[in-house]
């Protein structure tokens, strides 16, 4: 039988196991946002054109260029992206935490950026918050073409594809009417579509299913969750459906990104900031 003292020290190893497991979770949790990942996805599909087959796609997100992510890892990051060799390089907004004053500085790194088929992005909301005006203006000046509610066609050798992307200023998000037929009037139904919007939810809001493939951000993959099980807040209306990774939907398939950055908190955990990676092909 145990005495008094034995159960005591059981309950004080107990404790002390505890707390130092909670340390490290708290001491990981500063780690992990430096601990980029990239993240590669065959994206399969019968409408990409032969010509497109084994194209390289570089996407990111949510860079939040600011105190916690400063300009020397926005070079970084540039530097990582450009040794992956790119046919195409998307970015899918909030390049900032809405500080004006590191607009420029961002753009002025993320225009060293090398895509054999060019650099793409839209804007996010933080991008909005901040100034969204200024944001684009930088934008055009670092050679990225913006998809503010636009869409362009990319060709090789006749083949082509198209990517379209929404604005996070046409407000859609909250009045929830946005439509993006206009700019895939033009398409056909066995066309490659590429659309890029900040935020997953568009992917509930599709009216058409000549959308091929959705890239998202927004999310942070939720930033802190449970051992990458869940996350107790997602901002997104549909909760942990587009938390992370790719949703298949009835409409289109969304791939989501953990982003790059953080917001409020320089922490992470369970939730490592992406650099993803994605190769065509035709199936």
């Amino acid at each position: 039988m145990k005495t008094k003292k034995e159960k005591l020290l059981k309950i004080i190893k107990v404790f002390v196991i505890l707390f130092a497991f909670l340390i490290t979770c708290f001491v990981y949790s500063f780690i992990e946002p430096h601990l980029t990942e990239k993240k590669t996805t065959v994206i399969s599909d019968s409408d990409v054109p032969q010509n497109f087959v084994g194209n390289k796609i570089v996407f990111i997100s949510d860079i939040h260029h600011g105190p916690y992510f400063e300009r020397e890892r926005v070079a970084g990051l540039v530097s990582k992206i450009n040794r992956l060799d790119p046919d195409i390089v998307i970015l899918g907004g909030d390049y900032v935490s809405g500080d004006t004053e590191y607009i420029e500085p961002c753009f002025e790194e993320l225009s060293k950026l090398k895509a054999k088929m060019g650099v793409f992005g839209v804007t996010g909301n933080h991008d909005e918050w901040g100034d969204h005006d200024l944001t684009v203006k930088c934008m055009e000046k670092a050679g990225i073409t913006v998809l503010s509610d636009r869409a362009e066609w990319l060709e090789i050798d006749k083949d082509k594809i198209k990517i379209a992307g929404i604005d996070w200023n046409t407000g859609w998000y909250f009045n929830r009417d946005s439509d993006i037929d206009p700019l895939i009037k033009d398409a056909e139904e066995n066309d490659f579509v590429i659309l890029v919007s900040h935020t997953p939810d568009f992917a509930e809001e599709l009216r058409t299913s000549k959308v091929d493939l959705m890239f998202s951000g927004h999310t942070h993959g939720g930033q802190i969750t449970f051992f990458g099980l869940w996350a107790p807040y997602v901002p997104s209306y549909y909760g942990q459906k587009y938390r992370t990774g790719i949703v298949k939907t009835d409409k289109t398939t969304a791939l989501i990104s953990n982003g790059v950055g953080n917001t409020f908190l320089p922490i992470r955990f369970f939730a490592r900031p992406q650099i993803n990676i994605v190769i065509l092909e035709n199936g």
